[in-house]
Formats: structure tokens, C-alpha cells, sequence
């Protein structure tokens, strides 16, 4: 531009700001990428993921680990787990002593949609699938019961076996209802909680109920 190399610019100006870019150092997770990383370590993780929310579960306390990075592998496992261990004999069998797979999954999956759109309806600010993991993952402890129930089972079903699983299923109901609400409680409104709870508890009575009637073939 001419006339602008005769332009001088007094030394009594103050100039403010910086000229220099700054420079500075990416963290690691800003360049992280699945789509770079081994399968076998995508794996690892979501396993690793999910042991954590089994942990939780098992020694629940109010937190918001289950509503951050809400998954639904582990719930579906154990959906399948807990259906398999009630399959009480061959899938066109009638009279096998048990619900058969597709009406335990049904009934899992069904209330859990029921429970959450209770949840949403009475003003809760959880989200949807954060309520689909957190109900989920805590039927694990109704999981264990089942497991334990069928070990009972094996050694008889007289009145001792029948006392022993009403213990192990009853306290495992309490477990899960206590669990849920713990991670549940503070999504709610202080005067709505009992209308959220009720849900809840009865979801898992009726699962709690379908182990304890369950008899083997």
C-alpha cells in the first residue's frame, strides 16, 4: 500500500494485548478416539465400565455414577441371566414350572418403560435411559437370589428349602428397592418420592415373587 512505509508509530503509545499465539498442551483424551483404538481394548473397557455399576449396585449409596455414562449391556445381561435361570424346562412346554423366557423379558422391560414414564410424568429430571440403566442394573441382587434359589433347589424342596429362599429372596428385594432409590432419590421431587418408590418396590416384588415361586421341572 503506498504511503504507508512512511507511517511511524510514536513510542509513547502503549500497545495492550498479546501478540504471541498461545500454545497449549492437548491432553490425551482430546485426541482419544474409539474408532482408533483395538477392539480388544474397547472391550476390556465396557467390561471394565460395567463391573463398576455391578459394584455400586452391591454397596449402593446416593450417587450419580449410574446416571453418568448410562449403559444398557449390563441391565440386558442380567435381564437374559435372570429369564435363562427361571426357563424352567424346554421353551413349548406348558406345565415347566416357570414363566418362559420371552414373558420374563416382557415383564423386566415392560415395567421398567412404566416406571421411568412415572418418573418423567411426576417431574423427574433424569432421563429416560439413565432410568432403563439404573433399574436395570439393580436387579442384580434378584440375579443372585435366583442363582442361590436354584443351588436350594437341588437339595430339596421341602419347608427348610422353602424358609431359606423366602430369607435370601426377601433380602434381596430390600437390596434392589434400596438401591434404586438411593440412585434415584435426588431425580425427584421432595414431595413426590413416595409416588416413585411404590413403583419401584412393586416392580421388584413381582420379580422377587417369580423366583420365590419357582419350581424346577
Amino acid at each position: 500500500f503506498a504511503g504507508l512505509a512512511d507511517v511511524s508509530i510514536s513510542e509513547d503509545i502503549p500497545v495492550e494485548g498479546e501478540i504471541t499465539v498461545p500454545v497449549g498442551s492437548q491432553s490425551p483424551d482430546e485426541d482419544f478416539s474409539t474408532l482408533d483404538e483395538p477392539v480388544r481394548d474397547t472391550i476390556l473397557r465396557d467390561l471394565k465400565a460395567v463391573g463398576k455399576k455391578f459394584v455400586h449396585v452391591m454397596y449402593p449409596k446416593k450417587s450419580s455414577t449410574l446416571l453418568r455414562d448410562w449403559d444398557l449391556w449390563g441391565p440386558l445381561v442380567l435381564c437374559v441371566s435372570l429369564a435363562l435361570m427361571l426357563q424352567g424346562g424346554s421353551a413349548d412346554s406348558k406345565d415347566d414350572g416357570g414363566p418362559q423366557f420371552a414373558e420374563v423379558f416382557v415383564i423386566i422391560w415392560f415395567g421398567a418403560v412404566v416406571i421411568t414414564l412415572n418418573s418423567k410424568l411426576l417431574g423427574g429430571t433424569i432421563s429416560f435411559f439413565q432410568s432403563l440403566c439404573v433399574l436395570g442394573y439393580c436387579v442384580l441382587p434378584l440375579t443372585v437370589a435366583m442363582l442361590v434359589c436354584r443351588l436350594v433347589l437341588l437339595a430339596g424342596s421341602g419347608t427348610v428349602s422353602f424358609i431359606i429362599r423366602l430369607i435370601v429372596v426377601a433380602a434381596m428385594f430390600g437390596w434392589s428397592t434400596l438401591a434404586s432409590t438411593a440412585f434415584l432419590a435426588d431425580s425427584q421431587p421432595p414431595n413426590r418420592k413416595a409416588l416413585v418408590v411404590y413403583p419401584i418396590s412393586l416392580f421388584y416384588f413381582v420379580i422377587s415373587w417369580m423366583i420365590l415361586t419357582f419350581t424346577p421341572q
